[in-house]
């Protein structure tokens, strides 16, 4: 049986997700109607170029036979509609299932997470030079002013004149300002979770000019963008370490390097000589392999004779730095591959990081802005002291009848009442409970109804998408068009050829004769519990004498432990694998394959050779079911032809020849 994913599936085949025009426009006209409805040229166009792909040459005899496939299809669906099985609820409900998947992924994966994912690409391929001031902001402190205020006047402080580096050490918080005094140096999108804020400024600040303050989730900063470069994405490298001497001893390192630089230069084994005189001891027993790393893991000397070396096997002249003197070697270089191959590393990321919310709050301010969103808060207000103290529990429900109260609007026609509010409210028992611990009644149901508010803004925006995106339009009606089809293909051909056994044998009996087996063979299988060959010598000539049942008497004589294992199949001549090294005739056998493992041997024996003949309808009942499918839709194809009528618009489709 056809699933029905399968089957909606080939119903998309058949379906557009063109832009369409209005019926019989000049620039999208009418190609064919069926039963009246018309079908437009970019329909057509469309989906016979995705499903021919390099084929689709528009030469007539092509496009005829596309156009007869297409016409079958919308004789289909207009039979389904006429039985009226857009009205069952069940497939109702799964159409609405497929809209809101839909629905979503034009909201939120092209409006949200497409835009992030292009902007994080976009930005991974530069890397920026950056300083910052970081003024934190105390968690249980709700006045902001203060870390605010100070972020002005180190942002004041800058534009004097005074350096970046004593202005950071007088105000900065973070951590690293003793030792960096402000600068971070060279980094690259995506900045840690919660400073996308800061992310942005770095991509799109003037390049010298100190901005702020710019607010995150660790406070308040202010930057400087330095400078910015193409990105030099990810290395992969192994080094040998001369370590800095400790005190009172006299070795250079810098004469030691030198001397292995000399060895490498000569033909030396790098992995060989940082095995034995690297002083980096977590990478020396491998060669001196460190891995992959970007762009501000290591030291900036490090990094820059890593970056700097362009082919595998190169490896760097002797560098210092402060952990001693090094020498690299390149094993590959990872650049910023083509988008379509980085998004998905990307998306990920996205979705777990504070943008992606922040994006999506963005997007629903801008539903409400764009649609008129008012709300009328006399309503909210006049209902929540009427909250009782059980509201934060799963005691409480929603009391009297359904207030028909206004409580937001987007537009003239969609309406929210305070009744649809406090259903959602008694249906969220699970948030209310949660909020008990933290909130009153009245600050939870506030932050109940502002979750509310975005439900409904996207619910809203859901319910625009066809008027504001025709190929979300194309793609509703492929799913329905496939629901259609399936279950009225389902009803009229599918099930009536496996329930209808009158007509099934009907059918096989008009047609039995084009089941038939091929030759076959009736073969013998023995497996002897032996592998002496005396033994199997013995035996094999009785089996070539003798039949099964003959050789199951004479060698089993004790049933608890048979000494010949027999089955018998029977093979046709083209798909007798097993038989392929013998001859096609009663009476052959095979040699015998031996099983040392299990002390058994095999053999094959062809008992008897069975002519051409006719299948039984159980024999061939898989295909004929298949067959007979095939006949009712056919003959229901033609049924549709006289019940519907189909008229092409021959100018048109000629108008679409190109050869």
């Amino acid at each position: 049986m056809i699933t029905r994913n399968i089957a909606i599936v080939l119903g998309l085949v058949f379906c557009s997700l063109a832009a369409f025009g209005q019926p019989g426009s000049a620039e999208d006209p009418v190609l064919f109607t069926v039963n009246d409805r018309p079908v437009l040229v970019s329909e057509f166009n469309y989906i016979y170029t995705k499903t021919n792909g390099e084929e689709a040459d528009f030469s007539e005899a092509s496009l005829e036979e596309y156009l007869n496939l297409y016409t079958k299809f919308k004789l289909k669906v207009e039979k389904a509609r006429d039985m009226q099985l857009d009205t069952i609820p069940a497939l109702q409900q799964e159409l609405e299932g497929y809209r809101r998947q839909l629905a979503d992924s034009y909201l939120i994966d092209r409006e949200v997470t497409e835009r992030l994912l292009r902007e994080v690409y976009d930005r991974q391929s530069q890397d920026v030079d950056i300083s910052h001031i970081l003024i934190p902001v105390p968690t249980s402190n709700l006045d902001t002013s203060i870390a605010y205020n100070l972020a002005l006047s180190a942002l004041e402080d800058l534009n004097k004149g005074l350096t970046f580096a004593d202005v950071a050490q007088r105000y900065s918080k973070d951590k690293s300002v003793a030792q960096n005094k402000g600068h971070i140096g060279f980094v690259s999108a995506m900045f840690p979770n919660g400073l996308y804020a800061l992310e942005t400024a770095a991509y799109s600040a003037p390049i010298g000019k100190p901005v702020g303050p710019i607010r995150t989730t660790a406070g308040y900063h202010v930057l400087v963008v330095h400078s910015r470069r193409p990105a030099r994405g990810e290395v992969e490298v192994a080094h040998i370490l001369i370590r800095t001497p400790e005190e009172g001893i006299t070795t250079d390192p810098k004469v030691t390097i030198d001397s292995i630089y000399q060895v490498l230069m000569a033909g030396g084994d790098f992995d060989a000589l940082a095995r034995e005189l690297s002083g980096d001891k977590m990478t020396a027993g491998r060669g001196g392999y460190i891995g992959i790393f970007g762009i501000n893991k290591y030291e900036k000397a490090f990094e820059d004779a890593s970056f700097a070396l362009e082919n595998p096997g190169d490896y760097s002249k002797p560098f210092k730095t402060t952990a001693g003197w090094h020498i690299v070697k390149l094993i590959s270089k990872k650049e910023l591959g083509p988008y379509n191959q980085a998004k998905g590393g990307i998306q990920a990321k996205v979705k777990r990081d504070q943008r992606f919310e922040e994006a999506k709050e963005a997007m629903i301010k801008r539903i409400r802005k764009e649609n008129n969103f008012l709300e009328f808060n006399t309503t909210l207000n006049a209902f929540i002291p009427t909250l009782g103290e059980d509201f934060l529990t799963f005691r409480w429900k929603a009391t009297g009848e359904k207030s028909e109260e206004l409580l937001f609007a987007f537009g003239n026609n969609y309406k929210v009442t305070l009744g649809d509010f406090t259903t959602y409210l008694e249906n969220s028992s699970r948030d209310r409970i949660r909020m008990a611990r933290t909130a009153t009644p009245e600050s939870a149901v506030r932050d109940l109804y502002q979750q509310y508010v975005d439900e409904k803004a996207l619910e809203f925006e859901e319910k625009q998408l066809a008027q504001k995106y025709p190929e979300f339009k194309a793609l509703m009606r492929e799913y329905e068009e496939g629901i259609l089809l399936f279950e009225a293909t389902k009803m009229l051909v599918w099930d009536k050829a496996a329930q209808d056994t009158s007509g099934l044998i009907a059918y096989y009996e008009s047609v039995k004769g084009r089941y038939t087996w091929r030759e076959r063979a009736v073969v013998s299988t023995y497996s002897i519990k032996s592998v002496n060959a005396k033994t199997l010598k013995k035996v094999k000539k009785y089996i070539r004498k003798h039949n099964p049942d003959e050789v199951m008497a004479k060698y089993n004589t004790d049933p608890e432990n048979p000494m010949i294992i027999h089955s018998e199949r029977t093979y046709e001549e083209e798909r007798a694998r097993v038989l392929d090294n013998m001859e096609w005739k009663a009476g052959a056998i095979s040699e015998f394959e031996m099983n040392e493992r299990e002390g058994t041997a095999s053999c094959f024996k062809i008992e008897k050779i069975l002519p051409e003949q006719g299948k039984t309808l159980d024999e061939a009942r898989g295909y004929i079911i298949a067959d007979y499918q095939d006949h009712l839709e056919r003959k229901w194809v033609n049924e549709l032809k006289k019940e519907y009528p189909v008229v092409i618009n021959t100018p048109v489709f000629k108008s679409l020849i190109k050869k």
